[in-house]
Parts: structure tokens; sequence; C-alpha cells
């Protein structure tokens, strides 16, 4: 790095005189010349001391996350009691952590998952169609709640065109086959009967349509409502399967570590986005943690996607938010709203942030509020965003 020294040294073209300020017996153009190079290279040197100057100051952020990242490791492999879910599609998967051992369980019954496959009819004809309709919101009862932007969108390819028929068909195929096996799933009466409503419309709805090789949002809409009501029984069924699988296992597991040990118990539900809010899973384990600490100890992470490592995700972020809960009592031991805010969801500089753009900050419930009246709104977010 150049120095001061080491410049003023290498000037010779300049002259040491000139640079420092005093004048030689030159022609007047050349000091003219010299002093702007030489202004100039000051200003080089200076931009590289300031640049490494910031470089200090950038290298301990990143020690801090080294750090950070080291002892979050070394707890990830700490933890526990813990339960992990994985919504799924059979009622989830679910992972006790306890004493460096893990022990996974799918408890929900089979009548959940097929309950909710014909439940799903009306959204795969949807899935099927949704690309060829009017990008024009139609004056149907509910059109005040259909967003004219968000429909044009996804009615990208329009009605000009019956490609539609042919995947419609493919899926009418597949309902077909569903139906001509109901009876030997072997399922309840009720359910059976739902289910079978439900695949007889759907094939109607799509034999029309296929039919006059046209179809549109009030006709969709008048399929859709003579199903919901079968609809509606088949989400009984898979919501007392559920209950029914989860229960049962939280309660042999709570035997299985000893009442210390589940007073203690953390349980992270890793859900979509859209699924994050009143999540099935959360709702009935809930209940059944320590009623003291389950408001610290229930812990959602929406995700775009599920993540193929999902216990390595559920642990690191698990680790995560351990450590910072300790860390905010120790570390803002004078200000107990900012070590709020390192514990929870909130960013440390939220406040800071909603002050500077003149939005009224008030209690500790600041980013909550602001979020419920359509300020902002974010799926994921802990602590210090580490």
């Amino acid at each position: 790095m150049a120095t001061r020294r080491t410049f003023i040294g290498g000037a010779g073209g300049i002259g040491a005189a000139t640079f420092l300020g005093h004048t030689a017996a030159q022609s007047h153009a050349a000091p003219v010349l010299d002093a702007a190079t030489a202004a100039e290279a000051v200003d080089v040197v200076q931009a590289a001391d300031v640049q490494t100057a910031r470089d200090s100051l950038r290298a301990v952020n990143a020690a801090m996350r080294t750090n950070y990242a080291a002892l979050k490791a070394d707890l990830a492999k700490n933890l526990g009691p813990a339960i992990v879910v994985q919504n799924d599609a059979k009622g989830g998967t679910f992972t006790l952590v306890h004493k460096g051992k893990q022990y996974v369980e799918h408890p929900v019954a089979e009548e959940f998952e097929l309950a909710k496959s014909i439940a799903h009819v009306p959204l795969g004809i949807y899935s099927t169609i949704a690309e060829y309709l009017s990008g024009k919101v139609p004056n149907v009862a509910n059109a005040d709640r259909i967003d004219a932007h968000d429909l044009a969108m996804v009615a990208m390819k329009g009605p000009g065109t019956d490609a539609w028929t042919t995947p419609l068909k493919a899926f009418a195929e597949q309902l077909t086959t569903a139906k001509d096996n109901l009876t030997a799933a072997g399922l309840p009466q009720q359910l059976h009967d739902s289910c079978a409503k439900i695949l007889d419309e759907a094939l109607t709805f799509i034999a029309d349509s296929v039919r006059a090789r046209a179809f549109d949002i009030a006709s969709f809409q008048v399929f859709a409502g003579r199903v919901h009501p079968s609809i509606r029984v088949n989400m009984q069924y898979a919501a007392a399967a559920q209950i029914s699988g989860v229960q049962g296992l939280c309660r042999k597991w709570r035997a299985q570590i000893g009442e210390g040990a589940w007073a203690d118990l953390y349980t992270v539900v890793l859900s979509i986005w859209t699924t994050s809010v009143l999540n099935q899973a959360e709702i009935i384990i809930k209940p059944m943690m320590n009623q003291n600490k389950v408001n610290t100890h229930l812990i959602d992470i929406p995700t775009a996607q599920l993540p193929s490592d999902p216990i390595g995700v559920a642990l690191d972020n698990l680790a995560r938010i351990v450590q910072d809960n300790v860390a905010a009592e120790l570390v803002f031991v004078s200000d107990a709203k900012v070590a709020d805010a390192l514990k929870g969801k909130e960013d440390l500089l939220s406040d800071e942030i909603l002050k500077e753009l003149g939005t009224p900050v008030t209690g500790s419930a600041a980013g909550a509020a602001f979020r419920t009246t359509g300020g902002a709104k974010c799926p994921v977010g802990h602590g210090v965003g580490v």
C-alpha cells in the first residue's frame, strides 16, 4: 500500500518542493500540470486509506458472523427435546429430537390423505383451465372479491383456444378410475358418498365443457357450489383423522421423555407460507404443550417450498432462536424492548426505520401493527438476520 512517505519519495517528476506547496523556478505551464497530477495522486492514496479503514470495520462483522455460526452449529447438536413437523399430503411427518436421537413417525390414518385427495378435485380442474379463462372479471356474485389484475395474470392464454381439452380429458380419466375403485377403497359410508358426489359432478362438468368446447368463470362456480357440501364432509373426516393421530403420538412421546423434559419441549413446524396461519399441526399440538412456555416454544417457519433437509433447517433455525433468547438478555440488558426484538421476529432496526419513515411506533407490537394495517407482510424473519 502506498504511504505518504513512499509517495513523496517517488515524486521525482514533480519535485518534492512543488508537492509540498513550494514554488520552483519553472515555466508557468508546468507547475499547473504538476499540481494537478499531485492532487490526483493524493486522492488515490487517500481513497486507498479510506477503503482499508472501512474494510477493517467490515471485518469485525465478518468475525462476529463466524463466531455466531460456530455457536449455532454446536448448539444445533445439543438441542432438545423438540418436535419437528413437516406438513405433507399424508398428514405430516413428525420427528422427535431428544438426547441426540431422532424418532420419526407418520401418525395420521390414511383417511386423511384419501379424503383430501378427492376434496382437491375442483382445484385440479381449476388448475387445468385457469390459463384459458377470460381475463376480465365477469358479473358474478363475488366479483368484488376477484382482483382484476391477478385474474388477468392467471388467464394468460385466454379463451381463444381449446387446447385445454386435452389435459382436462386426461384428468377426467384419472377421476373415472378413482370412481370405479371407490367402493373397493373401504371408506366409511358418509365419506364414500361425499367422494362419489364430488367425482360425479366433476366428470359431468368436464364432459359438458369438452362437448361445448367452452367454459367460463360462472359455469365453473356453479359446479364448485354443487360440490362444496361434499368437500366439507371430506374436510371433517380429514380433520378427525389428523387430530386422533397427532394427539396419540404426542401422548406417546410425552410418556417416553417424561414430564420434566416435556415441559421444556420446543415444536418447530415447517409450513408453506399460504398455510402458516392457524396451521393444522400447530392447532393440535399447542394445547398439549407447557402453556407457560408455548408462546415462545411453538415456532412456525413458513417456507416457499418444503426444504430438502427439513430437520437440518428446523434445528438450524431453532439454534438461532435459542441462542438469541439468551443473547438478548445479556447484550441488551438496559433495553428490554430491543431485547424483545432480538428474541422475536422483529428486526432490530425496525423501530428506527419506522421512525425515519414517519410511521407511529407504539409499544413492543409495532411490527405486528404495521403489518396488520397493510404496511408490510413478510413470510420469514427472525432476530438479527444473521
